[in-house]
């Protein structure tokens, strides 16, 4: 051990006649004569706990709890290498062939290039701390607690992470609107036009460190909710942040109901009508003012509380009633609308089905083998539940709704309906459908090409919608409501006849 100054040893590596031990924080070692006499070979490297070594040709890899390290001239300088490595406790490395091996607290990771550029090589979800759930399509998004992003294509069978350019992997909230997908984190607002492939912080007008806890999209306005700082909006995908009012307030919710926003705070529920500008509270009847969650399903706004259950409201908040009939637990942190049929994801003993609105519940949790549940996200004909510690559960729908009780399965396609009745005296109704999460704009104009009245103007999911239009006001004539959905676009002719 002459000159070893770090005496416990983690790792030992041999590349032709020079030995290397790795130490715990005194760095990395070299002998040249069988450990006969030992040099500090730390130039570049942290003062950190060297847990793996690693020799490919010329190459010698340093695993440590922060990150690894590369060196090409036995030791005598570093350099880290640790792009896409989004788990940075590093526990061994392997090589086979031209292939590196990571392996870490975040799973294996797999580096074909000498370090320079990693990839994730775990078909499981390696963070099981998941506390926000997103879909788009055939894509399902999990935020992880200190794991980042994880995507499946296939209904949770098998994730990949997706973190390059996320340096902040604590994730609380998912949004996505159109091809963008935004991430609310422990610092900020981060954003991805690729599926995650690659991420942007987009942060400009937000402050230092904001926990960003909730998202809401009202036509090219994206709000976000954070904790203690109110509500901020971008007009621009997050290019730019202005604030929008309960500045002091945490917002742990958001959700949009035609032109309505409403925020389900720590002092209850607040509504806006005009994008944040201004605030109303709207919390008569609510007795428990700590909202987790925040649920719209045609008329009706639902919200989740903390040890208080759920409560309804049918009048944008102006008047709320409880409705924890057999939900015996009312810890709720998650709520999820599918049809006429309400989930509420709960603390202590998992998920729960209303068919009814609230008026009644059941508990739907086999094959939940963890039940503190944090986040709820329906896609196709599958409940998603993202869990504490034991990641995500997947469980089809028919399988928890009773028969006849409609699903809102997902369309094949989009479809713009006739509206009903037509002609219609003073009102009328449209249905829609999307396949897959889009911003949709519905609009209705007159003969002369003038708008009238915009139905639509938000980011919805893959569903069945219907919109009333009421034409108080307007002439008698022929008028005409189109549907832009993505690259889809449909006009159809409706008769105003009194």
């Amino acid at each position: 051990n002459t000159g070893l100054t770090g005496n416990t040893v983690f790792a030992l590596a041999v590349s032709g006649t020079n030995l290397f031990a790795g130490t715990n924080g005194g760095g990395v070692f070299r002998s040249t004569d069988n450990g006969t006499s030992w040099t500090g070979v730390n130039s570049g490297l942290p003062n950190n706990t060297f847990t793996s070594l690693a020799v490919s040709g010329a190459n010698l890899f340093a695993g440590t709890y922060g990150g690894i390290f590369l060196s090409t001239n036995n030791g005598t300088s570093w350099t880290g290498v640790n792009t896409g490595l989004t788990n940075t406790d590093v526990r061994s490395l392997a090589v086979s062939g031209t292939n590196l091996f990571a392996g870490t607290d975040g799973g294996v990771f797999l580096s074909t290039n000498n370090g320079t550029s990693w990839t994730g090589v775990n078909t499981e979800l390696t963070n099981t701390y998941v506390q926000s759930l997103a879909t788009s399509g055939t894509n399902l998004f999990a935020g992880t607690y200190d794991g980042g992003v994880f995507l499946s294509t296939n209904n949770s069978t098998s994730w990949t992470a997706v973190n390059t350019g996320l340096t902040d992997i604590f994730i609380i909230s998912l949004a996505i609107s159109g091809t963008n997908l935004f991430a609310g984190t422990h610092s900020g607002v981060f954003l991805s036009t690729n599926n995650g492939t690659s991420w942007t912080a987009v942060n400009s007008g937000l402050p230092n460190n904001t926990y960003v806890y909730a998202f809401a999209i009202i036509g090219t306005n994206l709000f976000t909710g954070t904790y203690g700082n109110g509500v901020f909006l971008s007009t621009n995908n997050g290019t730019d942040w202005i604030q929008r009012g309960l500045t002091t307030t945490s917002v742990f919710a958001l959700a949009v109901s035609g032109t309505n926003l409403f925020a389900g705070t720590d002092g209850g529920v607040f509504l806006s009508t005009n994008n944040g500008t201004s605030w109303t509270a709207v919390n008569t009847g609510l007795t428990n003012t700590s909202v987790s969650s925040l649920a719209v399903s045609g008329t009706n706004l639902f919200a989740g509380i903390r040890s208080g259950g759920v409560f309804l409201s049918t009048n944008n908040g102006t008047n709320w009633t409880a409705i924890n009939t057999g939900l015996t637990d009312q810890d709720v942190y998650a709520l999820a609308v599918s049809g006429s049929n309400l989930f509420a994801g709960t603390y202590h003993r998992g998920v729960f089905l209303s068919t009814n609105n609230g008026t009644d519940w059941t508990a739907v949790n086999t094959g939940l083998t963890n039940t503190p549940v944090w986040t709820l996200a329906i896609s196709g004909t599958n409940l998603f539940a993202g869990t504490y510690d034991r990641g995500v559960f997947r469980r089809p729908l028919s399988e928890m709704i009773p028969a006849g009780v409609p699903s809102n399965p997902q369309p094949i396609g989009f479809h713009l309906g006739q509206n009903y009745p037509n002609p219609f005296n003073e009102s009328t109704t449209i249905s829609f459908s999307i396949p897959s999460r889009t911003f949709v704009s519905l609009k209705v104009f007159d003969a002369l090409g003038r708008e009238v009245s915009v139905l639509a103007s938000e980011e919805l999911a893959a569903g069945t919608y219907e919109r009333h239009w009421d034409a108080a006001g307007l002439a008698n004539g022929v008028y005409f409501y189109k549907i832009e959905a993505g690259s889809f676009s449909e006009t159809k002719e409706t008769h105003l006849l009194r």
